[in-house]
């Protein structure tokens, strides 16, 4: 004699193993959501990098004009001069605007440094450094 199974005489039917399509479908939701959260993060470090590096040649163009004045061993005129420079394969814009200390034997040098080829009203570093009397 053939048992029935449970259910008013039809055979009972053995579960397939494997996932159903609502659980694929949220296993798919939780896949790209981590996907999208690494795509955002891995963004934000590109542009972190691209930054940084940004500030260090731009703090490289600053730092050698202060050298410059300090070796020519001239007495800055107060006020504004600008001028650029090639640095790491780029043109960068400064400008730097001297002005008198309290002290009579000493000028602070601003140093505003900007990328060149963007046009960009706001500097990418300013660098303050003083230049005695020779």
């Amino acid at each position: 004699m053939v048992s029935a199974g449970p259910v008013h005489g039809r055979p009972a039917r053995r579960r397939a193993a494997g996932f159903t399509l609502l659980e694929v479908l949220i296993a798919l939701l939780f896949v790209a959501l981590a996907l999208g959260a690494l795509m955002e993060v891995g963004g934000g470090n590109a542009r972190n990098v691209a930054r940084i590096k940004d500030k260090t040649i731009a703090q490289w163009v600053a730092t050698n004009k202060a050298t410059e004045w300090r070796m020519a061993r001239r007495w800055p005129n107060t006020g504004r001069q600008s001028g650029t420079e090639l640095m790491a394969g780029r043109e960068w814009r400064w400008v730097i605007t001297v002005n008198d200390t309290p002290d009579p034997d000493m000028r602070r040098l601003d140093i505003a440094v900007y990328p060149d080829r963007t046009g960009a009203t706001e500097p990418v570093v300013v660098h303050t450094a003083f230049v005695g009397r020779p």
